[in-house]
Order: C-alpha cells, then sequence, then structure tokens
C-alpha cells in the first residue's frame, strides 16, 4: 500500500467465493482467516431500496429463492438460504446486507471493493444509494472502492457522494471508456478483465493517471505477467494458493491453508 492508494493487493473475489458461498458472512470470514484483508463483492438493491449482496438479478443460482431479486423486500431476501447451494455444511447461510457487511469489515480491518451491481433499468438509483449507504457507513474511516461496469451507475455515485473512490470495470475496450473513466466518472482506477489487459491498454491507464487492476486471476503466470505491467491489485479466487501477506508480489504458499 501506499498514501495515493491504500488498498491491498491482494482481493478476494466475492470473500473467498469459492470455498464457501460466494457474497456471504461465510466467505468473507474464511478470507479473513487466511489472511487477506480486501475483498470484493456485489451489491444491488431490493424492491424496498436495500443494498445487498448478489451478484445475478436472479435468485435461483445461488439461493433458495426464484426471480428477479428485485422484486423483493429484505425481509423476503433475509430469510432466503444462501448457502445450501454450495454444501450441506453453509445450509441456512442468510443474504447479507451492506451494513451488515459494514460493521464486519470495520472490525475485522479489512478494506472493500463494492462493485454496484445494478438490476435492469436501476443503474442510477442503485449507484445513488450504495454511494449514499457507503458515505454513510463507512464516515471517518478508509472508505471502500465503488466499482461498476455501468457507467450510469458510476455517474449516479458520483453526484450523490463525490469524495468516494470510483473504478470502472471493463471486459472490453469499448469505444471511449478511458475517456469516460477520467472524464465525467472522475475515477481513480480501471479495474479490467485480466486477458484485456497488456502493455498498450497498462501504458493508456498509467498515462491518464489512473491505477490498473485486474479480476479474476487465479493463474501465478497471469499473475507475474499483469505485476510486470504495473496493476495495483489483482482480483482472486485463489485465497488459500496465493498468500496475501507478500503485498505486490507473487507467492503462493507452501502447502493449502486449511479451511
Amino acid at each position: 500500500m501506499s498514501a495515493d492508494w491504500p488498498y491491498p493487493f491482494w482481493i478476494a473475489h466475492r470473500g473467498a467465493g469459492k470455498l464457501a458461498p460466494e457474497n456471504t458472512a461465510a466467505a468473507f470470514h474464511l478470507g479473513h482467516r487466511l489472511g487477506w484483508r480486501m475483498a470484493e463483492c456485489d451489491v444491488k438493491l431490493s424492491a424496498d431500496g436495500v443494498p445487498f449482496l448478489l451478484h445475478d438479478d436472479t435468485l435461483e443460482r445461488t439461493t433458495s429463492g426464484h426471480g428477479p431479486a428485485a422484486a423483493r423486500s429484505w425481509a423476503e431476501l433475509s430469510r432466503l438460504d444462501a448457502g445450501a447451494w454450495h454444501s450441506p455444511a453453509h445450509a441456512g447461510q442468510p443474504l447479507m446486507a451492506l451494513d451488515q457487511l459494514a460493521a464486519w469489515s470495520q472490525e475485522a480491518a479489512t478494506e472493500l471493493n463494492l462493485e454496484i451491481k445494478p438490476c435492469p433499468g436501476r443503474e442510477a438509483e442503485t449507484g445513488r444509494v450504495v454511494a449514499q449507504a457507503a458515505q454513510r457507513l463507512w464516515a471517518g474511516r478508509r472508505p471502500p472502492l465503488l466499482s461498476s461496469f455501468q457507467p450510469d451507475a458510476l455517474a449516479a455515485a458520483r453526484e450523490a457522494a463525490p469524495d468516494l473512490p470510483r473504478a470502472l470495470l471493463i471486459d472490453t475496450a469499448w469505444p471511449g471508456w478511458l475517456d469516460a473513466a477520467r472524464g465525467p466518472l472522475a475515477c481513480v482506477a480501471m479495474v479490467a478483465h485480466a486477458p484485456l489487459i497488456d502493455a498498450a491498454l497498462a501504458a493508456q491507464v498509467h498515462g491518464a493517471g489512473l491505477r490498473l487492476l485486474a479480476y479474476t486471476v487465479n493463474d501465478a503466470a497471469q499473475a507475474r505477467r499483469l505485476l510486470e505491467l504495473g496493476v495495483s491489485g489483482l482480483i482472486s479466487d485463489e485465497v488459500r494458493r496465493f498468500d496475501p501477506a507478500a503485498g505486490a508480489a507473487v507467492v503462493e504458499r507452501a502447502a493449502p491453508s486449511p479451511d
């Protein structure tokens, strides 16, 4: 970490989102036990406007619910089982509200990358509500990094809480991506799909005065290639394989750490 980039280099994807149910307390706790001090997660809104953690627009893959997540109130969502899909040991694991995650992360001294993940048609609303919640929940503390694939969500986040750091997520180099990031979105970083990052893209991002992060990096050779290109962070599922205590270096643990 440095004064102008205060976040850890290694970032656990959806918590320890492969070893435990993604985006749940179980995943964040496991990542923390394995030494990871920053986690990425996905935040969207319930029908009644409560920010909560879920990747998909629908509930079937990772919960006991069905249909669009945006159609359910938080009271309904909070009663779903978000763990049994992963393994019997995690049956009964609930979905997590953003305020619950904020309380845990501050107690555990863990930084966060909050990906604003709007359900269709709620881009601006989700960006605004998540940014306002983050500003309130992290008042007086280092704020989370807000990221999104959706420029409209980031624009609304900037309007609602201009002092919070933002990053534009890209999986393709769509026309105008860099101008949008450094212009109207006033981002501090780009978060790019790892295979998209080459020397030319890294030079563009760094030349614009932005940090560059990569997702989802699970291969040591790829991690070393990205490190040589000057990335400031790697988002990974391999929370047992890589040693986050190494900082901005790629060190594989001698043996898998226990759960």
